[in-house]
C-alpha cells in the first residue's frame, strides 16, 4: 500500500476542489461517485480501497479528487449541475500542469466524464467507465434502470438511514461486505466525512433526471466500459447502452455483485485497465468536431425597420449591435463566429454560460432599441477555418426561429444538460424542425 498522497486545492471558480496524485505512467484523472472523502478512504479497514488504489497507481499516474460539496472540498459550495462539475475536473487538471489526460469514471462519475470527452477532445486520451450510464432512471425512450419512483423511494430510505449503522451504502453498493461488521462500522464514520444527508439529498435530486446520451455520438476517445452482470444499483443494461453507442468502445462484462470495483474481484477490473490504458496509443482525437451549444440570434422584423430607417442608418444601426453581441459573447467565455446580417451565431462550451450570453444579448438588444430573439442547442459540430458546420448549427438556427421578440429559445438537449442550474423553463411542445428528421421538444427560457 503507498503512503497517502498529500492533500492539494485545485481552485474552481470560488469553490476548493481537494485532490490527491500519486503513482507513475499514463495520466488518469478519477472521477468518484456521488459522494466520497479522499483523506478518510484510506483508512478502510478491509484494504479493499488501498489495495486498488495502489494498484493503480502501479500503471499510472492517478488524480482524484472530492467533488464539490462532498468530502474535503468545499461543503458550502451547494450540489451544482454536470456543467460546473466538468469545470471542476478541468480546475484540477490545470492546477496539475495535465494538458492531456485519460478519464475514468465510476457511477455518478460516469456522466461527468463522458460530457467532459465530448466537451473537451483534445484533453482526453481514453475514457474508463464502470458502473455506469448515460442516464439512471428509465425515460421515454429508454426502459432501462429504476423508474423514477422507486427511485425516489429508495432515495428516501438512503437519506434516513445515512451515517447510522443501518446504512444503505454498505447491502447496496457493496453487499458483498455486507456481514463484515468491523466494515460496515467504519463505513458510518466515512459517511459522515464524504457528505450531510442533506448533500446526499440534493445529490440524487440530480442524478434522477442526469441524462448526458445527446453527448454520445460526440465523443471519438476509445472507451472501456466495464459493467458486473450482477450489481445492485445500475443494472448492466446501461453499459451495455453505452457501449453500443460510443464510436470507439470495449465492453467488458465482469462477474460479481458489487457496484464500486474496489470492492469484491478487483484485481479482474485493474488487469482491464491496466491493459486498455498501458496498450497500445490510439490516434489523437480528430479535435475539429468537438460537443458545443450553438447560439443564434436574429432582429425582430429587421427588413421593416431597415425600411424605415434608411440604408445609411441601418447600416450604423448593425455596427452598433455586432459591437455589442461581440462584448457579450466573449463576457461569457464564447466564440462569436459570424454575423448573419441582422443576427449572430456563437458557439459554447457550456450550456449554461451559452444562456446567460443569450439572454444577456437580448437584454442588450432591448436597451438599444434592437429587439432580438435568441435560440439554442447543444450537439456535435465541426470547425471549418473560423465557421462551424453541422445538424447542431441546423438545428439551433430552426430553434431560434420559434422565439418570439425578446424569448431566449432552446431544445430540450439544452435543457437536460443543465440539471441542477439556476433557471427554470416553459414547456413549448415538440416542433418538426425543417430540414431536420423527427419532432424537436423546445422550451423557453423563464428564470435565472
Amino acid at each position: 500500500m503507498p503512503s497517502i498522497p498529500e492533500i492539494r486545492y485545485a481552485r474552481s471558480g470560488d469553490v476548493h476542489i481537494a485532490y490527491q496524485t500519486w503513482g507513475s505512467g499514463p495520466a488518469l484523472v478519477g472521477i468518484p461517485p456521488f459522494a466520497q472523502n479522499i483523506e478518510a478512504l484510506w483508512g478502510d479497514p478491509t484494504g479493499a480501497y488501498q489495495h486498488f488504489l495502489g494498484r493503480i497507481g502501479e500503471f499510472a499516474t492517478v488524480t482524484h479528487f472530492d467533488k464539490r460539496g462532498t468530502g474535503l472540498s468545499d461543503r458550502g459550495s451547494g450540489f451544482h449541475g454536470i456543467e460546473e462539475r466538468i469545470d471542476d475536473i478541468r480546475a484540477v487538471m490545470d492546477a496539475i500542469g495535465l494538458e492531456r489526460a485519460s478519464i475514468g469514471g465510476i457511477s455518478e462519475g460516469g456522466p461527468m466524464a463522458l460530457l467532459f470527452a465530448a466537451t473537451y477532445p483534445e484533453r482526453v486520451d481514453k475514457l474508463m467507465l464502470f458502473g455506469t450510464g448515460a442516464r439512471f432512471t428509465s425515460t421515454e425512450g429508454y426502459p432501462h434502470g429504476m423508474d423514477p419512483e422507486t427511485f425516489d423511494a429508495l432515495v428516501g430510505q438512503a437519506i434516513e438511514l445515512w451515517a447510522t449503522p443501518d446504512s444503505l451504502l454498505t447491502p447496496m453498493w457493496m453487499p458483498s461486505l455486507v456481514d463484515d461488521a468491523g466494515f460496515r462500522s467504519w463505513v458510518t464514520g466515512y459517511e459522515r466525512a464524504s457528505a450531510s444527508p442533506g448533500a446526499v439529498r440534493d445529490a440524487f435530486a440530480y442524478i434522477r433526471d442526469i441524462d448526458v446520451r445527446g453527448a454520445l455520438p460526440s465523443i471519438q476517445a476509445p472507451a472501456l466500459v466495464l459493467h458486473r452482470t450482477d450489481e445492485l444499483i445500475v443494472d448492466i443494461a446501461h453499459g451495455r447502452y453505452l457501449a453500443d453507442n460510443l464510436a470507439d468502445a470495449r465492453f467488458v462484462e465482469l462477474p460479481g455483485i458489487d457496484h464500486v470495483p474496489w470492492v469484491g474481484d478487483a484485481d479482474s477490473a485493474l488487469d482491464r485497465m491496466e491493459e486498455f490504458l498501458t496498450g497500445t496509443n490510439q490516434p489523437r482525437v480528430d479535435i475539429d468536431r468537438v460537443l458545443a451549444t450553438v447560439v443564434f440570434t436574429d432582429i425582430v422584423d429587421s427588413t421593416r425597420r431597415a425600411t424605415e430607417v434608411g440604408d445609411s442608418r441601418w447600416r450604423s444601426m448593425l455596427d452598433r449591435h455586432d459591437a455589442t453581441m461581440r462584448e457579450q459573447i466573449e463576457k461569457y467565455g464564447g466564440i462569436a463566429v459570424k454575423s448573419t446580417g441582422d443576427g449572430f451565431l456563437a458557439t459554447f462550451d457550456s450550456p449554461s454560460r451559452a444562456v446567460r450570453a443569450a439572454r444577456s444579448m437580448v437584454a442588450a438588444s432591448a436597451q438599444a432599441g434592437l429587439p432580438i430573439r435568441s435560440g439554442l442547442h447543444t450537439g456535435e459540430i465541426e470547425r471549418r477555418g473560423d465557421d462551424v458546420a453541422g445538424i447542431a448549427v441546423h438545428i439551433a438556427a430552426r430553434v431560434a426561429a420559434l422565439a418570439g421578440s425578446g424569448e431566449t429559445i432552446v431544445s430540450s438537449t439544452v435543457r437536460d444538460l443543465m440539471l441542477g442550474s439556476e433557471f427554470s423553463f416553459a414547456d413549448r411542445g415538440s416542433h418538426a424542425l425543417k430540414g431536420v428528421e423527427g419532432d424537436w421538444r423546445v422550451l423557453a427560457v423563464e428564470a435565472g
